[in-house]
């Protein structure tokens, strides 16, 4: 099984988060913010992965602390989920319309890290959440996952459905990435090593 249990504790956040991504139960998230919540939970839901999510963070303050902070977390538990990356597919790519926003996620597992976020959102705010946090949470959740992510936005009028539209093709994205390979039995590169 591929499994991680990870612990982060700062004077900002204190973060207990387990990711297995071979087990389709449904864990528990807490993050601080329903929205958010909901959104993880999208992402384990159509990733069929099992994600355990509790984060005390200083959200009197806004949710900027906690995002990055689980976003630094998930990333390191994909990096330690996926070892030596050895018989996955590595790249992985969606499109999911959510009523009238549809959006595109393409990722390669490559150890590459590279961030492209070409997002306009049609509002401000999402769930209390700054719109911009999205694009900080993806960017830290690609570095520390060391991950090549493109997310894109081609069209949406409701920051809900907008976002539901990305966190549901990263999720999908994921789960191609780290399927196993149809015809890879070892490091998936002409190099040998990722």
């Amino acid at each position: 099984m591929r499994t991680s249990s990870i612990s982060r504790k700062t004077n900002e956040t204190d973060i207990t988060l387990t990711l297995n991504l071979d087990d389709c139960t449904h864990g528990k998230i807490s993050s601080g913010n329903g929205f958010l919540d909901h959104m993880l939970n999208l992402f384990q839901c159509h990733g069929g992965f099992h994600l355990d999510l509790t984060c005390k963070g200083d959200v009197e303050v806004d949710m900027h602390h906690s995002m990055e902070d689980i976003a630094i977390v998930l990333g390191q538990a994909l990096v330690e989920c996926l070892g030596d990356k050895k018989g996955i597919e590595r790249y992985g790519f969606y499109f999911v319309p959510m009523d009238e926003a549809l959006s595109r996620v393409c990722i390669d597992f490559s150890n590459r890290i590279g961030f492209v976020w070409n997002v306009k959102l049609p509002g401000p705010t999402a769930g209390g959440i700054e719109a911009s946090m999205f694009e900080h949470f993806f960017k830290s959740l690609a570095e520390n996952a060391r991950m090549n992510l493109h997310v894109e936005l081609f069209y949406g009028n409701d920051n809900h459905h907008c976002l539901e539209s990305i966190f549901k093709a990263f999720a999908r994205s994921v789960a191609m990435a780290v399927a196993p390979s149809r015809n890879v039995k070892g490091v998936p590169s002409s190099k040998g090593v990722l």
